[in-house]
């Protein structure tokens, strides 16, 4: 079968067969959590007032998972080959995704201390550069363009941390994580495709499928008939390291196995670049008042929209329009107008303080 229609046909397949299985599989999971009484509580912090399932997202990599499988067993029957051997290194990748899962899974279930969960997240960062995927150029910004492996490495597992928690702790409000791994999910679909990576195409293609099956009942479920979910702990650490596997992927410099391109990091931190802001500037403010950085309290960017009136449907629309709106600009401004990436950084970063600024003024 040619590339062309590999890219399409095995990555829609792997799309729809990971919805159908999400979508078949919530109401048995969410009678489940009925029964056993695995809720999520209402309580001052949080935005809902009735006791919601809260293991929605441990179908994310059983569904992902199951439509990729069906989509190896049509191109063996096919005869097609987009599948390359399984290298040592990529079964340690997806045992750092395992981790991520199980420890995600027994939060939602039993509660865990924050230290055990940032210390499971930490050692599943280490997997990536431990596989040889890890940040090895950061093509111009701030003047820099290849750096060693002794700066790689670290500088990989901090990014892996940042971005897994920026997931882990933005997903406050109803669809608000499952709508920016769309979206993310959905450009790194198109991405992939166009440097002719089945592979990679079909695993962003499967996970989106069952991301928007998700979003389904985390969105237009029915609390009082059980028929709403959210993704818990176990969803968001799958999104966040998964959207890590991929962003780190794309911006590392191989031309053995990309074609070469403009600033695949630039698009890659666009892609991130709400949660990943927003757990910064989180972090800055309760340090600077003397809290540490994980004490929850109501200053993500969802809270500051419903604190200046919105309800939550219009804060999420305002935030995923904030986000489409920077990959838009950072569209425009490096392809088009040929901008640096260094002053393209600078002016996302104060476009959204001041964001944050408008909001805060508006507070009711």
């Amino acid at each position: 079968m040619k590339l062309a229609i590999m890219l399409l046909f095995y990555p829609i397949i792997t799309m729809l067969v990971s919805a159908l299985v999400t979508v078949i599989s919530m109401p048995l999971l969410l009678r489940f959590c009925q029964e056993r009484g695995l809720f999520d509580m209402p309580n001052e912090r949080k935005i809902h007032h009735n006791k919601i399932p809260r293991l929605g997202g441990v179908l994310f990599a059983p569904a992902t998972v199951i439509g990729i499988g069906v989509s190896i067993l049509v191109m063996m029957a096919l005869k097609d080959n987009w599948l390359p051997s399984m290298a040592e290194p990529a079964l340690f990748l997806f045992f750092g995704m395992f981790l991520i899962y199980i420890i995600g899974l027994l939060d939602d279930i039993l509660g865990l201390d924050a230290k055990i969960k940032f210390g499971t997240q930490l050692v599943a960062s280490f997997f990536m550069p431990f596989c040889h995927l890890y940040i090895n150029n950061l093509y111009g910004f701030c003047g820099i363009y290849e750096i060693s492996t002794w700066v790689g490495y670290p500088l990989t597992i901090l990014l892996s941390l940042l971005i897994i928690n920026a997931f882990n702790l933005i997903d406050g409000i109803d669809g608000l994580a499952s709508g920016l791994g769309v979206i993310a999910l959905g450009v790194y679909s198109y991405l992939f495709a166009s440097l002719g990576s089945v592979v990679f195409t079909v695993f962003s293609m499967g996970l989106l499928g069952t991301m928007m099956a998700f979003m389904y009942f985390n969105l237009f479920g029915n609390a009082e008939k059980f028929t709403k979910t959210f993704m818990g702990d176990t969803g968001s650490l799958i999104l966040g390291y998964s959207i890590t596997y991929l962003s780190i992927k794309y911006s590392m410099y191989n031309p053995q196995v990309f074609p070469v391109q403009s600033c695949p990091i630039l698009v890659a931190y666009t892609l991130v670049l709400v949660p990943v802001l927003d757990l910064i500037r989180v972090a800055i403010e309760r340090v600077s008042i003397g809290k540490g950085m994980f004490t929850p309290d109501k200053r993500h960017i969802h809270h500051l929209c419903m604190a200046a009136g919105m309800s939550m449907h219009k804060a999420l629309a305002f935030i995923l329009s904030l986000q489409f709106a920077f990959d838009l600009l950072n569209l425009v401004l490096f392809k088009y107008l040929s901008v640096p990436t260094t002053l393209i950084v600078l002016l996302n970063v104060a476009v959204y303080v001041l964001v944050v600024i408008l909001l805060k003024k508006r507070n009711v």
